[in-house]
This record gives C-alpha cells, structure tokens and sequence, in this order.
C-alpha cells in the first residue's frame, strides 16, 4: 500500500517513538534490577521489586506493542515491505521474540512483587534473573535498531519476485 509522504513520516515517527521508549524502558529497568540485585538495603530492594510489575505492565507492555503494531505499519506504508527484505523480517522476530518473552516474565515480575510485600526473606528475591532478562533485551532491541539504521542488503525470495513483476510490468512491449 503506497502512503502519502506525510502519512510515512507520521508512521515513522511513531515508530520511532515507540521503539526508543521500548529501548530506554528496559535500560531503566536493568538499572533497576542491577539496584534490587545488590542493595544493601533491604527497603530499597524491596521497593524496586514492588515497582517493577506495575511498571512493567504501564510501560514496557504498552511500548512492545506499539513498536511491534508502527513496525507492522510502516511495512505496510513504505515500500521496504513486511516480506521483501531479510532485514525487516530479522526486525519482526526480534521484536516478536522480546514481546513475548516479556509478556512470560511478567509472572516473574508479579512474584517479585508478591515476595517483596510480604517478610519473606530478601535472598529469595536477589537474584540475577532480571538483570540476565533486561541485559538480553537490551541487546537484542539494540540489534534491532542497528539494523533499521544500516539496513543491510539481502531480498527474500518475494522481494525478488515483487522486483521482477514490477520491472516486467514496467518494460513497454514493442
């Protein structure tokens, strides 16, 4: 579907938006897992824990979303296409991936949460989980956005195919 150059920048700017509030959301929250993971304090630990779900669930749900709905968006808008480059499909998995696996974690967030309310013990909570689960995150969103910067060359099979038709259909016959 080909966009007016106003509705893609609109697009692109949401896009944008979306995925860099992804991308710092989940670099404050591998602060915060780093603060909850080795504070001294215990209040202090318990108080990340207890702000992480809610958080997460106002926040970095929301933004996974939105990154993965504009992305969609501006496949749909642009002509790079859903299906017509290795670069764009590396970019849904990975964003597919990281949405899922973060709406599995949000158990992990919620019995953080249920556990630092509560007088279990602290070392029940410290654990490096959230640090290894922010960290992953922030790695793979990171290889996302250096792929929609540099856009690597490679066409799928469709792409070629699209490419094909559209310089065949282009071609005058004499």
């Amino acid at each position: 579907m080909a966009a007016s150059p106003r509705v893609r920048k609109v697009a692109l700017v949401a896009h944008i938006a979306s995925s860099t509030g992804w991308l710092g959301a989940v670099f404050c929250f591998l602060a915060l897992a780093v603060v909850g993971m080795t504070s001294p304090e215990s209040a202090t630990g318990r108080g990340v824990y207890l702000v992480m779900e809610p958080v997460a669930w106002s926040v970095l749900v929301p933004l996974a979303f939105a990154s993965l709905v504009t992305g969609l968006v501006q496949s749909w808008v642009t002509p790079w296409g859903l299906l017509r480059h290795y670069w764009v499909l590396v970019k849904l998995a990975i964003t597919v991936v990281c949405t899922i696996v973060l709406l599995l974690y949000m158990r992990t967030f919620e019995a953080m949460a249920k556990t630092a309310s509560s007088d279990a013990a602290m070392d029940v909570v410290r654990n490096p989980s959230p640090v290894i689960h922010a960290g992953l995150a922030l790695l793979a969103l990171g290889v996302a956005m250096v792929l929609s910067v540099f856009k690597p060359q490679g066409m799928t099979r469709y792409g070629w195919s699209r490419r094909a038709q559209r310089s065949t259909a282009a071609t005058p016959v004499a």
